[in-house]
Formats: structure tokens, sequence, C-alpha cells
């Protein structure tokens, strides 16, 4: 479960504040997967860093239930002097899982070779997703957060990353922006649509789906 009471964040822009979120309220369903859609800067990032508790909202609260993960796709919170490993290690322990297990599970996954056991400031912004998004897949949530990241590495990198996706989704459930629509009809069952600060929750996919492409159109 995830709530959201009198949520507002707003940033300032060319001497203009910019409200990304504006008084919400609303109460997301149990069980759900959900398409967070939206055009370009409509917050939908801010969003996702507001729940998952790493950007501070200008007012109000997000109530939530269960274990969340970072936003994935995002590596803000990866420290860039220290290693994928040595991150990944550090993750473990703040999450409590199996130290040599996740860290065997990311260094398989990510593919990243002798830069995985090098500082995170030599890596591509490919090579830092492949990194977070292994991390978030070798432990188990409840509900996770996703930034586009399904999109990263070649053909052969992103069938492991659906596959992986999909599994986890079995037993969990996600939030998930992502520009294609055919990975949200893969992943997603139900719809939020942000814009100009307020967000709607359609519990039909395609409605929300029409929804967003007549408002780009």
């Amino acid at each position: 479960m995830i709530r959201f009471e009198n949520l507002t964040k707003s940033f300032w822009l060319k001497g203009e504040r910019k409200v990304v979120i504006d008084n919400l309220n609303l109460t997301l369903p149990d069980g759900k997967s959900l398409a967070l859609l939206g055009r370009n800067g409509a917050g939908k990032s801010t969003l996702l860093q507001i729940i998952a508790g790493i950007m501070r909202p200008d007012h109000g609260r997000v109530v939530s239930g269960g274990s969340m993960s970072w936003p994935v796709g995002l590596g803000g919170s990866f420290h860039r002097e220290l290693s994928g490993a040595e991150n990944v290690r550090f993750i473990a322990r703040i999450y409590g899982v199996d130290t040599d297990e996740l860290v065997a599970f990311v260094e398989a996954f990510a593919e990243l070779g002798k830069f995985y056991h090098m500082p995170m400031r030599s890596y591509s912004s490919g090579m830092r997703s492949r990194l977070t998004f292994g991390a978030s897949m070798g432990i188990r949530f409840d509900t996770y957060l996703v930034d586009e990241v399904t999109a990263v590495g070649d053909k052969a990198f992103k069938r492991k990353s659906r596959a992986v996706f999909a599994e986890r989704m079995q037993h969990s459930s996600a939030i998930m922006v992502n520009h294609s629509m055919g990975q949200v009809r893969e992943f997603c069952d139900a719809g939020l649509v942000l814009e100009h600060g307020k967000m709607r929750y359609y519990d039909d996919l395609e409605e929300a789906i029409a929804v967003h492409e007549a408002m780009l159109a």
C-alpha cells in the first residue's frame, strides 16, 4: 500500500517556482503493477525519488507498507569512488541480505567484466544502470520503483533484463516509468497519469495510455 497525503514538491527554475507535485492525495491499490505516465518534465522521476525516501517533499508525506526498492535506473545513491562490487556489498549490509550471494548475482547479471571491481566514476551511464538494475533484482522487494532501466544494453541484455523483471513481478508489484508502451503493457496492469502536478489512477491500463497519448498529441 502506498498513500500520498497532501504531497507537494516544487523547484525554483530561472527565478520561478515550478510545482511538479501539487497537494496530491491518493491511495494506490495493493498488488498492482502501475505505469507512471506523463510528458517529459512532468515530475515522474521526482515522484519515484520521493516515494523511495531519497528526496524530501515541500509538504505532506508518503505512507507505505512493505519493502521498497530505490528508483532502479537512478544511480545517485551509489558512491562514485567505490567499485561496483563495493557498492553492492554496502547495499547488501543495508538491506540485510547475504553479501556474497548478492555480489555474485550482480557480477553475473550486469556483465561488467573487470569494471565491476573499478570505481563507478569510470562507468558509462549504461554500465551504472546495469549495475543498479542487477543490484535491485538481486534483492526481493515488495515494490520495485523502475525508471526506464529495461531499455539498457544490447538485445540479449534487454531480453535477460525483461526475463528477470518478469520473474520478480510474479511475487511483487512495481511503479514503472517507461516511454515504451510495449513494455508498459508487458509489465503493468494499471496506470497513473501525472500532469501539471496532479495525478490520476486508472484501473484500466489502456485508458491510462489513451489519456497519456492524447496529452502528447
